[in-house]
């Protein structure tokens, strides 16, 4: 993509509605657009990141056996009289009738409606285990949108749902998810630690959140310092090993991380002095079992080998995606703009020309960016009829991970300049050789 053909609406000034670090990057950025309060147009450079997050959430939901769908945004309230929670939900439903007189709702959450999938297609144990999930956009009208895409009333989020026989079988499903989630956040170069926390409206005993964090955290949490240090990192993981994969979640749930719902003192006391930490944190995910709340209300079951019948033993696992975007940047940033992860950067680097115009930089940067696009990667272009300091001001503030400057004095000496802009620190290589470690850095990404 070259730069004098995208539309990035960037802004010079500190947006004044925008409280925290997220929002006022994303509006500056030409990321998002308000439409209403906590209600966003998705423009060009922030769809891109979009995109590149759920892309990463659908890869390792369907690496741990996952199976994708789609449903509606818009609900039957009927469905949700089934099981109860119309009326218990809150004002945070948002009710209409269509024009058949017929009642409504935007979807916050999709419990019912899978469960009414469910219990119409499948009606043996042997057609389990079953995790289904979508990516769609949910609706819950906050009292007080704020934060951005961090607390909006609309949001894009993945919510799965699993069915299972047995509660053992559920659980794994539970450990499943956690361990895929894991996955999920470390791709896109964050720390989010799983908490003990409360199950709310959806219901169940058992429950964690996935917590990044941060300064502008909602939530305040509790951990033992060694909590961050923990990493998934490049082993490989057999989901349907239930003991590797319980394993691997005690490793991240046994040392102490709550957040203030679920905070015991006298636990969090019982760690040594120096090793505990109280800060703020993100949701950015949680899972849920919580057994047969909506099978026996709605009437999902399964024949079992004895012949008899039961309801299935059920969880949901949600991860915000929209959310997701806002925290990344909370995590990733400095006084001149965004850093990008390598996993979600919308473009993979940089190529900013020094002097427009003259026929051997013009020639060059083409050059690097067809070397890059053939290599399968995305360039972004500044080809602009800019000064020097307004272009490097631009790739700050958007923060992709590389930039590669091209200069006449440079190329005279058979060089241009790769900078990292998480360090800062620049090397000059040849054309060739930046090419090349741009190709080496994003491989396996």
């Amino acid at each position: 993509m070259r730069l004098s053909r995208y539309f990035l609406p960037v802004l010079k000034e500190n947006p004044a509605e925008a409280q925290i670090v997220s929002h006022r990057l994303m509006l500056r950025a030409g990321m998002i657009k308000q439409q209403a309060a906590g209600i966003y147009s998705w423009l060009p450079l922030g769809f891109k990141v979009l995109k590149r997050i759920e892309q990463i959430v659908h890869e390792e939901q369907i690496r741990a056996g996952h199976i994708p769908l789609l449903m509606p945004t818009l609900q039957s309230a009927d469905l949700w009289r089934e099981s109860g929670r119309y009326d218990a939900y809150g004002p945070e439903m948002l009710r209409f009738k269509d024009r058949h007189d017929r009642e409504m709702l935007y979807g916050p959450t999709n419990e019912e409606m899978i469960t009414d999938i469910f219990r119409a297609h499948v009606s043996s144990y042997k057609e389990l285990p079953l995790t289904l999930y979508h990516v769609q956009w949910k609706f819950r009208d906050e009292v007080r949108p704020r934060f951005g895409v961090m607390r909006g009333r609309e949001f894009y989020m993945k919510d799965g749902y699993s069915f299972d026989l047995t509660k053992e079988d559920a659980l794994h499903a539970y450990n499943r998810h956690m361990v895929s989630y894991l996955r999920t956040y470390e791709r896109m170069g964050l720390t989010a630690i799983p908490m003990r926390a409360d199950s709310g409206p959806i219901g169940g005993d058992n429950t964690h959140e996935f917590l990044v964090l941060a300064q502008t955290g909602e939530s305040e949490v509790f951990y033992d310092a060694k909590v961050p240090e923990l990493k998934l990192g490049a082993r490989e993981v057999d989901y349907d090993d239930r003991a590797a994969v319980a394993a691997i979640c005690e490793e991240f749930t046994t040392l102490y991380a709550r957040t203030d719902e679920t905070h015991d003192e006298a636990v969090f006391n019982q760690i040594p002095e120096e090793r505990r930490c109280v800060g703020r944190g993100i949701e950015v995910g949680q899972i849920f079992y919580f057994g047969t709340k909506y099978s026996e209300a709605m009437g999902a079951t399964v024949s079992t080998p004895d012949g008899t019948r039961v309801p299935v033993e059920m969880g949901s696992h949600g991860i915000g995606v929209s959310r997701l975007l806002g925290a990344l940047i909370e995590a990733n940033h400095d006084d001149k703009g965004i850093i990008w992860p390598e996993g979600v950067t919308p473009f993979h680097c940089g190529i900013v020309n020094l002097k427009q115009g003259d026929a051997a930089t013009d020639l060059a940067c083409e050059g690097l960016y067809k070397a890059l696009v053939a290599k399968g990667l995305e360039p972004l272009y500044d080809d602009r009829e800019e000064r020097a300091g307004a272009k490097f001001a631009t790739m700050d503030l958007i923060g992709l991970p590389w930039r590669i400057t091209v200069g006449p004095r440079g190329l005279a000496n058979g060089v241009v300049e790769l900078t990292s802009r998480r360090s800062g620190e620049s090397e000059e290589l040849s054309a060739e050789m930046a090419v090349a470690r741009i190709v080496e850095i994003y491989a396996g990404k």
